[in-house]
């Protein structure tokens, strides 16, 4: 009977190397159950995030991932803070700062594709009508845009226009009361003028754009998605992105906001702020151009658990599908997830970030992600410490969540210890120690 039993379990699982079925919703296993060696796993991550910890890289980590759809890895590391008095729990929730670009506007973007409501060689300005009437933006394609293709600009400091030189806040932007004219809660007893947003989209449709067209990050048009979403769908971004993704897929902790939606001590903080908010950033986003838009936009602001996230990346690790449902044309996911100016030096998809172009012929210190993923796998990251990564072709996902922020920004052993590419690699390398 126990024979039986465990061949029903080895077929069930697919470690014998039958076909998985990836429309299957992640379910936990163990790296023996997928033809990788355990003990040479949990060894490595020990030790990378061991040393991580030692040298600030972060004060806790968390790292998940998944082969087929299994999820073989989950654990947790190190505290909130370094005091290391809250240990990091997997269901804590993490800001994820730049990783909400792929995971808020971006799957109703490719959605809208696939109901022909947005096309990707229309001109931005299509759909962005203050476009219309600047002569250096009016004809930048939806696909350079999404590309970082277009030539905007890379990030501007709009936290900048609400301090005095003396450092404290303008009254005329700035309160400590909600009222109806400062209606925008930007933290605990702040509220911005709620006609604020309109003057950063007026600096946004003034602000430069290079005249070559090369890659060029920006994080412009992501601030700019949540009410192209509203125009196109008739519905708020927030509440269209929550019915069409993440609440079917029952990635119920992916929210923005979630100080008084999830519990404060599953909160992990991220940065002791010292430019507008002067405390400590805990169950508010961390970006200081999402917070002035009441912690709901395309660049940042969304906040999640590592499991929760790792379903939606699942479904995009799928071309489209998660538990039996699709939420994006498998046509629509090739497309923006293949590189879309190679021929340009430009590595990137569209959203998406992509390897570097010759990255398997690099090492681990130069190559973004690790050397071993396909040129077909994609993510991207996040300035808070997060990172997320697909590889269809060898099926394999991975979630990564720090703080690294904490208690400032400029730690950046995180990068400099090669943290996240060295523990991608680990679980490339495997197979190879049976």
């Amino acid at each position: 009977m126990k024979l039986h039993i465990n061949l029903f379990f080895i077929l069930l699982t697919g470690s014998l190397g039958f076909a998985q079925d990836h429309s299957k919703e992640l379910v936990y296993n163990t790296p023996n159950s997928q033809g990788l060696d355990s003990a040479y796993i949990y060894h490595k991550v020990d030790s990378i995030m061991t040393r991580g910890i030692h040298e600030r890289a972060f004060p806790g980590a968390q790292l998940l991932v998944a082969k087929n759809n299994a999820i073989i890895y989950h654990e947790a590391f190190g505290y909130h803070t370094y005091d290391s008095l809250h240990a990091v729990s997997k269901k804590d929730l993490y800001d994820l700062a730049s990783v909400t670009k792929i995971a808020g506007p971006l799957p109703v973007l490719m959605q809208l594709h696939d109901q022909g409501k947005l096309d990707l060689d229309q001109n931005f300005s299509y759909y962005w009508k203050p476009w219309r009437h600047r002569k250096d933006k009016k004809e930048l394609t939806v696909r350079e845009v999404l590309a970082h293709q277009a030539g905007l600009e890379p990030y501007i400091v709009f936290a900048s226009k609400l301090i005095r030189k003396n450092g404290k806040l303008k009254r005329r932007f700035v309160r400590h009361h909600y009222s109806h004219i400062f209606s925008v809660k930007i933290y605990d007893s702040l509220y911005l003028h709620n006609r604020f947003y309109r003057k950063m989209k007026r600096i946004i449709n003034r602000s430069n754009v290079s005249d070559e067209k090369k890659y060029k990050y920006s994080g412009l048009s992501f601030l700019l998605y949540p009410e192209i979403i509203k125009n196109i769908t008739g519905v708020d971004y927030e509440d269209y992105v929550t019915d069409s993704i993440y609440r079917p897929m029952g990635a119920n902790t992916l929210m923005f906001n979630p100080t008084g939606k999830y519990p404060d001590s599953l909160i992990v903080p991220t940065e002791i702020d010292n430019i507008f908010r002067n405390k400590t950033v805990h169950g508010w986003v961390h970006d200081e151009n999402a917070g002035l838009m009441g912690g709901v936009s395309g660049n940042a602001g969304l906040f999640g658990t590592a499991l929760d996230l790792a379903k939606l990346i699942y479904m995009y690790q799928n071309m489209g599908v998660y538990g039996n449902k699709r939420y994006i044309s498998e046509a629509t996911m090739k497309e923006f997830t293949k590189a879309q100016y190679a021929e340009n030096d430009n590595k990137r998809a569209l959203g998406f970030d992509k390897p570097l172009l010759n990255n398997s012929e690099l090492s681990i210190s130069q190559a973004s992600p690790a050397p071993e993923v396909s040129p077909n796998s994609f993510g991207h990251g996040g300035f808070t410490g997060t990172y997320v990564w697909a590889d269809p072709d060898n099926n394999l996902l991975f979630i990564f969540l720090s703080n690294r922020v904490y208690p400032n920004r400029s730690h950046r052993a995180l990068y400099n210890l090669n943290i996240r590419p060295s523990l991608q690699q680990v679980f490339y390398r495997a197979d190879e120690h049976e």
